[in-house]
């Protein structure tokens, strides 16, 4: 795909998200099961295969390729959860069974350029836990306070940075 054959895909929704921002806006989901006896995370992986990553269709991607942001949130999906198993064990928790959702608010105004002033990214990213216990209210904060205390992922993405290097061939200048 070169430039122009890019602009033309991605013309219709940055027009379209102009003149009907709200359109723009999205909140994308992971979810998951908890599984405890293995301490990991069945995620629920809708969509397309997940090894290759392409542009989402709201930003002009046709489908067949997994979009990097919404494998962020089964990332921080799956790591969060695997770290509430593992804490729930540790505390020896009572607890039944526990699905995991991840939210994350994206306006694609920003991912698209359309926009100045919107932000490229996600613009907050919610993780739930809905869990079945008998323990205490206190015991489930608790709980769920040292998930998110403890979950790589989460506590990764405040502390994120770019560089880049040039490889092969070229110097430009």
């Amino acid at each position: 795909m070169n430039s122009q054959e890019l602009r033309a895909i991605q013309a219709p929704f940055k027009e379209r998200y102009q003149t009907e921002p709200e359109t723009a806006k999205q909140t994308l989901t992971a979810t998951g099961r908890i599984e405890f006896d293995t301490i990991s995370v069945q995620l629920d992986r809708p969509g397309p295969a997940w090894e290759r990553s392409g542009l989402h269709p709201l930003a002009g991607g046709d489908g067949t390729s997994a979009c990097a942001a919404e494998m962020l949130l089964n990332a921080l999906a799956g790591c969060a959860g695997v770290t509430f198993a593992a804490v729930k064990t540790a505390m020896e928790v009572p607890v039944t069974s526990t699905t995991i959702r991840v939210e994350g608010d994206l306006d694609f105004r920003g991912t698209l350029g359309v926009a100045r002033g919107i932000p490229v990214g996600y613009e907050a990213i919610r993780v739930h836990f809905d869990i079945e216990s008998d323990a205490p209210d206190s015991k489930l904060a608790k709980l769920t306070e040292l998930a998110e205390r403890y979950c790589v992922v989460a506590q990764s993405l405040q502390n994120v940075s770019a560089s880049w290097s040039r490889v092969g061939a070229g110097n430009a200048s």
